[in-house]
């Protein structure tokens, strides 16, 4: 029977990931209506991992189009008026602009590992780790490298906070994607201001008109109220003139944040393992590190509330790459499996494989690895001359291979006695029912849980978030995400397996040695 939707109060959720712009719709109850979506990729251009600006407005029309179609067909009814919505993007990155409005350089994502020695000087200089994908360390990259367009510099942002301000005019960004931008002082879910004068002081910086102060977003946190669509912005996601302007706007997260909400993680001692293009974790501490850590960021919460973030930049298009091949031979078979049957099939093969993988060993690099130490990366399969090289053991080294990065981080997390009740995963590694979760869990050494809605992600993530800022009844978010959202789903929880927690434990030793390798292609090839 088709569900009943009161279509007079729905909220929309847009995130802009690395593969895929999705749109979700949702009940005042934040029950999935209908969602829409829109592939797309980044471009290496002059040795820039970008996406046009131009292909933002592209996607996100498209996105929109897909849902507003979708729900036409199923419901016969023309979207018109949405209560709230919320934009959620990948994290960080580098957006300028002039005092005009006119972007000043490409837009420089998270997957660039060109900012390497601003990312040095600025961790010294704050005595706090700042990454390499970080805001900060673009601008400051940029200053060093004496690019012409800094002078002219009146606001910095990311992709949320752009789409957001093109949206409704607020330049404005939640408090979990602005601690990507900068550091964040969790007791005023501001910007740190000792850091913020340690940055002004610094030689370089002292020569520009700009203070950093006023070139950064203001930052909200979630239930804030951040804007209004304008009637411009409804035209840019709806140039059919359907949708009218005046819907709520929460403040925009990026896909930490958001991944964070969707999994109910915003709680102290929960965390939650994103898994697609790229893998992070994100674990809400109970006090803070004893020491500054490269490997690990600290950010926060949608509420502002601290958080030890180990993200690696790679983790399953290197195996996705490998199933393509599988893909193509069952073509050429003439076989009739589906991409999903193909990757179910090879998944569960990895079951099947010793828990070591055999002594095989895969770097899943496609672009640098901070966590490893890598400015590059060049994918690459090896195994050892008494490797048990079998069809098992190969899946196992691929699904291996896109956890090992993120256990080096969580290892430390480990030292520093984090607690850590469980993990709660979602993204691509996890469609496969059962086996990625398994795996996860015996690599991390810790339970894993999957939710019913750990398919619908991000997008599901800030569609909440967009939800709470309309309506959040005087609730925390933590208390109205337990209360209103997640009390009606269910979980599923994996257990470590002793044997793949010593089998992974092999692996890491091998995986470790084997760095040497990666860098000497990274060098050579």
């Amino acid at each position: 029977m088709k569900k009943v939707f009161d279509f007079n109060d729905v909220s929309l959720g847009v995130e802009f990931g690395s593969t895929r712009i999705k749109a979700v719709l949702v009940d005042s109850q934040c029950n999935v209506i209908e969602t829409g979506s829109y592939d797309w990729e980044n471009q290496l251009v002059n040795g820039i991992w970008t996406y046009s600006l131009d292909d933002v407005w592209k996607g996100l029309q498209s996105a929109y189009k897909s849902l507003k179609d979708n729900v036409f067909s199923e419901y016969g009814i023309k979207i018109k008026k949405i209560s709230s919505m919320g934009f959620s993007a990948m994290m960080h990155g580098y957006l300028p602009f002039d005092k005009n409005g006119n972007q000043l350089a490409e837009f420089r994502t998270w997957r660039n590992t060109i900012t390497y020695d601003a990312s040095k000087k600025l961790t010294e200089c704050f005595s706090f780790n700042i990454p390499q994908r970080w805001s900060i360390s673009h601008l400051y990259q940029a200053i060093l490298n004496n690019e012409i367009h800094v002078e002219n510099i009146s606001f910095l942002t990311t992709l949320a906070g752009y789409v957001h301000w093109k949206l409704c005019g607020e330049k404005v960004l939640g408090v979990g994607e602005a601690s990507g931008m900068f550091p964040i002082d969790s007791n005023k879910n501001d910007y740190d201001a000792v850091m913020l004068e340690n940055f002004s002081a610094l030689s370089e910086v002292k020569k520009y008109s700009w203070n950093i102060k006023d070139i950064l977003p203001k930052v909200l946190v979630a239930g804030d109220s951040a804007g209004t669509l304008t009637d411009e912005g409804a035209l840019l996601i709806d140039p059919s003139g359907d949708l009218q302007s005046g819907s709520i706007m929460c403040p925009p997260e990026g896909d930490a944040g958001t991944g964070m909400t969707a999994t109910n993680s915003v709680r102290v001692r929960t965390g939650n393992v994103s898994a697609g293009t790229s893998i992070f974790s994100m674990i809400v501490l109970e006090k803070p590190l004893s020491k500054l850590y490269e490997e690990i960021d600290m950010v926060t919460t949608p509420t502002g509330k601290p958080v030890a973030m180990v993200h690696c930049n790679n983790c399953c298009t290197d195996l996705d790459y490998w199933v393509k091949l599988f893909i193509q031979f069952n073509d050429i078979c003439g076989g009739n499996l589906t991409k999903a049957q193909i990757y179910d099939l090879l998944y569960n093969e990895a079951l099947k494989a010793d828990a070591d993988a055999g002594n095989m060993i895969n770097f899943n690099y496609f672009s640098g690895e901070p966590v490893a130490h890598l400015d590059g990366g060049r994918p690459l399969f090896a195994r050892c001359e008494n490797a048990k090289f079998n069809l098992p053991n190969f899946m196992r080294t691929q699904i291996y291979s896109a956890m090992a990065a993120l256990k080096v981080g969580m290892e430390i997390l480990e030292k520093e006695n984090v607690k850590i009740e469980f993990l709660n995963g979602h993204g691509g590694l996890f469609k496969t029912k059962y086996v990625g979760q398994r795996l996860m869990a015996g690599a991390m050494n810790t339970p894993v849980a999957v939710m019913s809605t750990a398919g619908e992600g991000g997008a599901w993530g800030i569609a909440i978030l967009a939800r709470f800022a309309l309506n959040n009844q005087n609730k925390s978010l933590e208390d109205y995400l337990d209360e209103f959202i997640f009390s009606k789903y269910e979980s599923s929880v994996v257990e470590p397996v002793a044997e793949d927690v010593d089998g992974f434990k092999k692996y890491m030793n091998l995986y470790k040695k084997a760095l040497a390798v990666e860098k000497s292609a990274v060098e050579n090839i």
